[in-house]
């Protein structure tokens, strides 16, 4: 059985989900797309059929500092995807506690919460969500990068429907 709870209508939050049964069953909830933070496993390898849209953007969870990078990938893809009504958003890593526990206020903080609130919210859903300070620390520099980005390119921004930049420091050509 998936474990996952939603945080908001779109936006939900949660741990591994590993065989095609649980993939299947993350379709019928209506989930649309999901965001995998789980370095360990790629879930493309077991949605086959289901028509979800999955961003594998797997990282550690070894409490070291995170790439604004990260930041860039997840949220992009994440705000093109509820820039429809009908979409569905699952963040989720190994355990559900600090990878997409993190992407998803990541996400939060980009539609305008602030930082306690964006926690409070995603912690009223999973309480085992937590926020170790270096990934704070990771987030607070994407935060920092995407103002000064969004600022210096305001007027010459192409924009998705979301309003998010689609040509960002990690999506970019060098």
């Amino acid at each position: 059985m998936p474990d996952y709870q939603f945080v908001t209508d779109q936006l939900a939050v949660g741990g591994a989900i590993w065989t095609p049964d649980n993939m299947g069953e993350i379709a019928r909830a209506g989930f649309t797309h999901i965001v995998n933070l789980q370095i360990e496993f790629d879930d493309r390898s077991i949605s086959d059929g289901t028509g979800i849209r999955i961003l594998w953007n797997g990282c550690d969870d070894d409490f070291m500092p995170k790439p604004s990078e990260l930041f860039w990938e997840g949220v992009r893809f994440a705000l093109e995807a509820i820039a429809n009504p009908q979409a569905r958003v699952l963040f989720h890593c190994a355990a559900g506690i600090h990878r997409s526990p993190l992407m998803l206020l990541a996400v939060l903080r980009v539609m305008g919460h602030g930082s306690e609130e964006a926690m409070d919210m995603i912690r009223a859903a999973r309480p085992q969500a937590d926020f170790p300070l270096v990934y704070l620390e990771s987030l607070e520099d994407f935060l920092l990068d995407y103002e000064a980005y969004k600022q210096l390119n305001e007027s010459e921004l192409e924009c998705c429907d979301s309003g998010f930049p689609q040509n960002t420091p990690a999506t970019s050509e060098i």
